[in-house]
């Protein structure tokens, strides 16, 4: 019985040591894959798909110009007696008419010039359309390379305790058998105390840029980055700035404000319409007969409009500045791609170095390892390498993160990203 007194308290005090019971890891998603969610789900993308329905939309009601206009109605007339003299009824009691009225346009400059300018409105709306997706995929994208590096800061901070561990557990064994001193344990253990501290500093980066994705993504929950992201540009438009959306979006602007400058003069041209009504009426009347019907040609001239002036003015004042707005986005563009490709460079070189010096770093650590087991150095000695071995791994982590978001930049500088 009392064997059994002690099994409760021995398991509670199992279950304390073991400590807090690890969370659901995330889902996992690559690049790519995060990439297609945010444009998939982003209220932004969404709203600008929206706004290219809605253009065409208005470009089809424009359209409507170059179709008749077709209108029947059916009507019932009743008075209070019916109408007439000498025993002649001009007009029934009770009278039905059933009518219709077709109308087209055959002259209508105005209207026609209407219809070109909906349509560089759908255009424009794409090319919107375009370069939120840009925005929308950008951020995906940096969020993703952030819980890459998170991650990656978090794998050399685990490493680094696992290593100070075993090395106070070294220094504390030498200390027990009277071989070591008692400033090589207290080195040691403070050394695995600050390793314990960046790793807990590291995992709640890694929580923090996990949610950030997992909001990027539209996500219910925190989400996790895996694999290397294929950032590569296309060699044939190395350098080229005309793919890029804002670029192709500031070009459309321009030609759709010339377009409407140079439809100004239209609005004075004469709009003619020619219609056709045919009209059945019953019972007839003496001077209405039963089916009648009747074709008019109008034509509508412009006399006197005191505003065309001023809209001349105001629309030649948009496409100038369209063309200026034109000009600086391709400055902005051209500015961007050489920085970029300048970043990706500068970032390949700092690459390579810094694994250089993480390579040096790893093997002067392991060597002063080594000598530290077998007595030939001292412990400060030790944690000197082994701060510099972290050092050098943690700036090589920042250096791949750097040239992974400059190599993004350079597609988006490129107009390449996202992939269409």
């Amino acid at each position: 019985m009392r064997e059994r007194s002690f099994a409760a308290p021995l398991l509670i005090a199992a279950a304390l040591c073991a400590g807090p019971v690890l969370a659901q890891e995330p889902e996992a998603v690559t690049f790519e894959q995060a990439v297609a969610r945010a444009l998939e789900r982003n209220p932004s993308a969404v709203q600008a798909g929206l706004a290219v329905e809605r253009a065409r939309a208005l470009l089809d009601e424009a359209k409507s110009v170059f179709r008749p206009q077709l209108h029947a109605s059916v009507g019932r007339t009743i008075l209070d007696d019916a109408r007439g003299f000498d025993d002649n009824v001009t007009q029934p009691k009770e009278q039905w008419a059933l009518s219709g009225t077709a109308s087209f346009a055959f002259l209508a400059p105005a209207r026609w010039a209407a219809k070109s300018q909906a349509g560089d409105r759908l255009g424009l709306a794409r090319l919107s359309a375009e370069e939120v997706r840009r925005q929308v995929a950008l951020l995906a994208g940096q969020a993703h390379i952030a819980a890459l590096g998170a991650g990656r800061q978090l794998a050399i901070a685990e490493r680094t305790l696992e290593t100070a561990r075993a090395l106070e557990a070294h220094a504390r064994t030498r200390f027990d058998a009277g071989q070591g001193t008692r400033l090589d344990l207290v080195r040691a253990t403070q050394e695995r105390a600050t390793a314990e501290q960046r790793a807990q500093a590291a995992q709640l980066a890694l929580a923090r840029s996990r949610e950030a994705l997992g909001i990027a993504l539209f996500a219910d929950a925190p989400l996790a980055a895996v694999g290397e992201p294929e950032l590569r540009p296309a060699d044939a438009a190395d350098g080229s700035i005309e793919a890029r959306p804002d670029v192709r979006l500031a070009e459309a602007e321009l030609r759709a404000a010339e377009r409407i400058a140079g439809d100004v003069w239209k609005s004075w041209v004469p709009e003619g319409v020619a219609s056709f009504t045919p009209r059945h009426v019953s019972p007839a009347g003496l001077f209405e007969p039963a089916s009648t019907w009747r074709a008019t040609f109008e034509l509508q001239i412009p006399i006197y409009d005191g505003t065309l002036g001023s809209t001349r003015r105001l629309r030649n004042a948009e496409r100038d500045g369209a063309r200026v707005r034109l000009e600086a986005a391709r400055q902005q563009a051209r500015s961007e791609a050489r920085l970029a490709h300048e970043a990706v460079r500068r970032n390949e070189q700092i690459v390579a170095t810094s694994r250089v010096a993480a390579e040096s770093a790893g093997e002067a650590l392991r060597i002063t390892e080594v000598a530290w087991r077998e007595g030939a150095t001292s412990n400060l000695e030790l944690v000197q390498a082994q701060q510099g071995a972290r050092i050098a791994e943690g700036v090589l982590a920042l250096a791949e993160d750097a040239l992974r978001r400059a190599r993004l930049e350079l597609l988006v500088a490129l107009g390449q990203f996202p992939a269409q």
